[in-house]
C-alpha cells in the first residue's frame, strides 16, 4: 500500500511538472499574440475613422465636422474623439484601409470552409497552387544546397570559389530577379510551375548551404583524430561522424528554407499576373479594392508556412530522438 501510494504521488508530481512546463512554454506565446491583437484593434480606429465618418454621414448620422473636406484637416484621433458614435463603424467597413481581426477571420473562414475546394474563391485551391511550386522549389534548393555544402567542406577550391558567389547571390533583390527569371524562361516557352519553383529554389538553397556547411564542420578535432586513429576513410568519416553531427543544423536550415521557398513562390506569382495562388489572391484584392481578400490570403500563407515549419519540427524531433540526441 505504501509503495502504491508513493508511485501515485510520483506520477502525480511528474504530471504536474509536465503541465507546468506546458503552461510556461505557451504563456509567452499567448502574451505576444494578445499584445499584437490589442495593437491591431486599436490601430483600426485611426486608420478607418475618416472612411467610417463619410459612411456614417451618408447613412444620416450627424458627424463633426459636417463636410468631408473639413474632416480631412482633422487628425484621426481627434476625429474619433469628436465622433465616438462612429468608432464602432470602423470595425465593420466593407472596404477598410485596415480590416479588423474579426473581419479577416470571417473572410478566412468563408474562403476556406464556406466554398467548394475547386472554386476559384477557395483559399484551399489557391494554397495548393502555391504549395506545389513551393515544394518543388524547396526540393531543388535543398538538393543543390546539400550538394554544394558537401563540396565546400571537402574541396578547398570550392570553398574559396563557390561560397563567396553563394553569399553574393543573396544580395540581389528577389523582386528585381523574379521578373527577369520569368521573362527569360517565358521566352524559352517555359511557363507555369517551373519558373516559380526556380525562384523558390533560389531563396531556399542558401540557408541550407550555410547550415549544412556549419554542421559538417561541427565535429571537433578530437573526434576527427579518433577517426584517423581507426584509419577511417573520408567517406566513412562523412557517414559516421560529419553527417550525423550536421542533422541539428540541417533541420534548422530546412525550417528557414521552407518558409523562404513559400515566399519565393508567392513573389513568383506577382509579376506574371497569375490567376491562381496566394500571390494571385493578393493581387486581386489590391487591384479591385478588396483588402479583406488580400489579408485573408496573407494570413493563409502565414498559416501554411507555420504548418510546414511545424512538420519539419516534428521530423527533427523524431530523427534526433532516434539518433539519441534528444530524449
Amino acid at each position: 500500500m505504501v509503495l502504491g501510494a508513493g508511485v501515485g504521488r510520483s506520477a502525480g508530481s511528474i504530471s504536474g511538472k509536465m503541465m507546468g512546463d506546458a503552461v510556461r512554454s505557451v504563456l509567452p506565446i499567448l502574451t505576444v499574440v494578445a499584445v499584437l491583437l490589442g495593437v491591431w484593434m486599436l490601430s483600426v480606429v485611426p486608420m478607418n475613422i475618416h472612411l467610417a465618418a463619410d459612411q456614417a454621414q451618408r447613412d444620416g448620422v450627424v458627424v463633426v465636422p459636417d463636410t468631408p473636406i473639413a474632416r480631412q484637416d482633422v487628425g484621426a484621433v481627434a476625429l474619433a474623439l469628436r465622433n465616438p458614435a462612429v468608432v464602432p463603424m470602423t470595425y465593420v467597413l466593407d472596404r477598410p484601409r485596415l480590416p479588423g481581426p474579426q473581419q479577416v477571420a470571417a473572410e478566412l473562414w468563408k474562403t476556406t470552409f464556406g466554398v467548394k475546394v475547386t472554386s476559384k474563391k477557395s483559399l484551399v485551391y489557391h494554397g495548393w497552387v502555391t504549395l506545389s511550386a513551393t515544394l518543388l522549389g524547396f526540393a531543388i534548393g535543398t538538393t543543390l544546397g546539400i550538394a554544394l555544402a558537401v563540396g565546400i567542406v571537402f574541396s578547398r577550391t570550392m570553398d574559396l570559389s563557390v561560397m563567396p558567389w553563394a553569399i553574393a547571390s543573396q544580395t540581389i533583390p528577389i523582386l528585381a530577379l523574379a521578373p527577369m527569371i520569368i521573362v527569360m524562361l517565358g521566352s524559352l516557352g517555359i511557363q507555369g510551375l517551373l519558373p516559380k519553383a526556380i525562384i523558390s529554389a533560389y531563396l531556399s538553397f542558401f540557408p541550407v548551404v550555410v547550415g549544412m556547411v556549419k554542421g559538417l564542420r561541427s565535429p571537433d578535432g578530437m573526434q576527427l583524430d579518433l577517426l584517423r586513429t581507426y584509419h577511417a576513410s573520408a567517406s566513412q568519416g562523412f557517414w559516421k561522424l560529419r553527417l550525423p553531427a550536421s542533422m541539428p543544423y540541417l533541420f534548422a536550415s530546412l525550417k528557414i528554407g521552407i518558409s523562404a521557398a513559400l515566399v519565393g513562390a508567392i513573389v513568383g506569382e506577382l509579376p506574371t499576373g497569375a490567376r491562381a495562388g496566394f500571390g494571385a489572391r493578393m493581387l486581386v484584392g489590391d487591384q479591385y479594392g478588396q483588402p479583406l481578400v488580400t489579408w485573408a490570403a496573407l494570413f493563409a500563407a502565414a498559416i501554411t508556412a507555420a504548418v510546414l515549419v511545424g512538420i519539419f519540427s516534428l521530423a527533427e524531433r523524431a530523427s534526433l530522438k532516434r539518433m539519441g540526441m534528444v530524449r
